[in-house]
């Protein structure tokens, strides 16, 4: 596919995705965000990934919603806010699209992440940033209670309440505070140090089995929203199938002969 805002590389089973909407700072307008659940249901399909970066070509990350493209859509008429939420489900399915992508998709952060920017990094798996990185819920300043799903997914990753905190103050929380609360796994000094420790682990992940690393993160994502034995149900389920694979033979083939596995994701 080809995209007006995203830049795409696949280089070494690592896909690079890049948001490139630069003159507005990554502002979410429906057209980009449209873009962005293309691009991960397209990386998420291809077999030579195995790993998803995300990062931003702009200034900063994300500068959150493109609050004119989204007032276009109102009407002023009794069905205008049915027909806006309905015209924004773009929005929606940006950050669905990463959560659900098959592959384990690396948040890199730098500058200001705010409203949709926290909505998409909430979807991904990990989140590092630079020591620069701010972030910050910005839907209340503007008379909305945001939407894109950071209110279900933040208290599962910094838990209730830090996930209030943030929702209801609607501050600026440094890198510092961010690593505190858990919303980062690092933080690094500049961009450069960011991206070479967001490709490292990448390559860390595309070492292993990746029908397993798929089947983990569904295991994962299944698993917050029910109970552990319904967790480990699916799991064992999972591995009724990967029992079946020839990465699995190749496993302990390598084992034996004392050598790094090749894995063909078969």
């Amino acid at each position: 596919m080809t995209y007006k805002f995203i830049e795409l590389d696949v280089k070494d089973y690592i896909a690079t995705v890049t948001m490139a909407r630069e003159k507005s700072l990554n502002a979410l307008s429906l057209e980009f965000a449209s873009e962005i659940a293309r691009v991960f249901k397209e990386v998420g399909a291809m077999n030579e990934v195995r790993a998803v970066i995300l990062k931003s070509k702009a200034r900063i990350f994300c500068a959150g919603l493109d609050l004119k493209d989204a007032a276009g859509g109102f009407t002023g008429t009794p069905r205008g806010p049915f027909d806006m939420i309905k015209r924004s489900q773009p929005l929606f399915d940006c950050c669905n699209a990463i959560e659900e992508c098959p592959k384990p998709v690396i948040a890199a952060v730098h500058g200001q992440c705010i409203g949709g920017g926290l909505h998409i990094i909430s979807a991904c798996d990990v989140r590092l940033c630079t020591q620069d990185a701010t972030f910050c819920l910005k839907e209340p300043k503007i008379g909305l209670c945001a939407d894109m799903g950071a209110l279900q997914r933040l208290p599962l990753i910094v838990g209730q309440g830090y996930a209030r905190e943030i929702a209801f103050t609607v501050g600026f929380y440094s890198a510092a505070q961010a690593d505190k609360m858990g919303l980062v796994n690092h933080v690094y000094a500049d961009q450069n140090a960011l991206y070479a420790a967001a490709r490292e682990m990448a390559v860390q992940i595309t070492e292993n089995a990746p029908l397993a690393i798929e089947c983990s993160k569904e295991v994962l994502n299944f698993s917050r929203y029910t109970s552990v034995s319904e967790g480990m149900a699916l799991a064992i389920q999972k591995n009724m199938f990967l029992l079946t694979t020839q990465d699995l033979q190749e496993a302990f083939i390598a084992f034996m002969e004392k050598r790094a596995p090749n894995f063909k994701g078969q």
